[in-house]
């Protein structure tokens, strides 16, 4: 039994499919199949039940999938220790973000990042929160930055900032020439979402809950769109398509000649933006290093939340 066996079984438990867990773990399908058949033979006992179409775990294999997961942890954490005899701050650290944070935080953290703490790069993964969560517990992140709520997984959390929500709609509707608008006012309007999985989606449907029902005859709704991306959903926006609900962050410090973001009226929707990681995870160093980093960018508009 060897921890790359080890890995390749918790890669296949997440994945549900080989395939996708040979990528994941940069081997090939047939390197990682016969390492699986080679522990099951080892153990004499089935971790994976194979369908036509999908991978599932057998009961004991759930357990074991569980205990694969600890035993690759520890492994990793004595590593860790190792390092931090040396330096905390040696070595990458990896860090997860959900997409509606990313590509707004990121170029700003990045370069503070690399100023403060040449030696311990950031290895990034956009991704939705689930999976980022997942990722987590698995070990295959070390932290990772989301908008709460998420389910409580037993993590370390650490308050960032609060931010915002503003609406963003055509230069030419009439809600550009507001000073606020109320969530009430945006029954009447064509909203443009985020497509399922996006937490912001969630958020955004909290604010105007009526847009929930996606029917074509519920009161005060003509159609939605959804997009794959804010950026997208931005440019359908300025194409005329109709309004959406952005985070602050997202909001261009240049004017946009198509497009104008107004603010809401009180009270004002926010989401709570946080650090989370594994509360085995031994570099305490390198976390607070990097909220160091976080707080060292602009943030402008949001409201921060020191320790």
């Amino acid at each position: 039994m060897t921890l790359t066996e080890l890995r390749y079984i918790v890669a296949v438990a997440r994945e549900r499919h080989f395939g996708r867990a040979a990528e994941a773990c940069f081997v090939s399908q047939p390197t990682l199949s016969v390492a699986i058949k080679k522990l099951e033979d080892e153990l004499d006992v089935k971790i994976f039940e194979r369908g036509s179409n999908e991978i599932s775990t057998t009961p004991l294999g759930e357990e074991i999938v569980r205990q694969a997961q600890s035993v690759i942890e520890q492994a990793q954490a004595i590593k860790e220790i190792a390092k931090r005899g040396q330096d905390p701050l040696a070595g990458a650290l990896r860090l997860g973000i959900i997409y509606t944070i990313g590509p707004y935080l990121l170029p700003d953290l990045v370069r503070h990042a690399i100023d403060m703490f040449p030696q311990m790069p950031l290895m990034l993964q956009e991704n939705f929160t689930v999976k980022l969560l997942d990722m987590l517990r698995t070990g295959e992140l070390d932290a990772a930055i989301m908008a709460e709520p998420f389910p409580d997984t037993g993590l370390a959390i650490a308050p960032l900032y609060d931010e915002p929500f503003v609406v963003a709609c055509p230069a030419i509707h009439p809600l550009a020439k507001r000073e606020s608008v109320s969530s009430e006012e945006l029954k009447k309007e064509t909203m443009l979402l985020l497509g399922t999985g996006h937490c912001f989606r969630d958020h955004v449907l909290e604010v105007c809950p009526e847009f929930a029902r996606f029917s074509s005859d519920a009161e005060g709704i003509r159609k939605s769109f959804e997009g794959s991306s804010l950026e997208t959903i931005k440019h359908m926006v300025a194409s005329g398509m109709g309004v959406t609900v952005v985070p602050q962050l997202s909001v261009p410090k240049e004017p946009q000649p198509h497009l104008r973001y107004v603010p809401f009226s009180a009270p004002l929707p926010t989401r709570r933006v946080v650090l989370a990681w594994r509360r085995t995870f031994t570099r305490y160093e390198a976390i607070a290093a990097l909220r160091n980093a976080i707080y060292a960018c602009e943030l402008s508009g949001v409201t921060r939340l020191t320790p």
